[in-house]
């Protein structure tokens, strides 16, 4: 069974190609819930009004349904809590100036 650990793992491989951090380290996934070999991440964007807020979630399902351990995974984007800086990895604020 695929663990949370390993699904955020695989997240690190998705990336907000305008801030060039992986959507792991902007603080984006707020929960992975498995359920036998499906998945759901709940996450969220830095803005509401963000260019890829279809794109960036199809990215993350895409990338978890990829694992051999998944057959499903869906993708629940939220607003709340609004997405800041603070949420970042100390790596990512270093990278972005934080």
């Amino acid at each position: 069974m695929v663990t949370e650990e390993q699904v955020r793992e695989v997240l690190k491989n998705v990336w907000d190609p305008e801030l060039g951090v992986n959507v792991v380290d902007l603080g984006l996934i707020y929960g992975v819930d498995i359920n036998d070999r499906n998945v759901t991440v709940k996450m969220t964007l830095t803005t509401q009004g963000c260019p890829l807020h279809e794109t960036m979630p199809a990215w993350v399902k895409e990338a978890v349904e990829k694992m051999e351990e998944v057959d499903n995974a869906e993708v629940e984007v939220v607003w709340s809590p609004p997405w800041n800086p603070d949420m970042m990895s100390e790596e990512a604020k270093e990278l972005l100036g934080y």
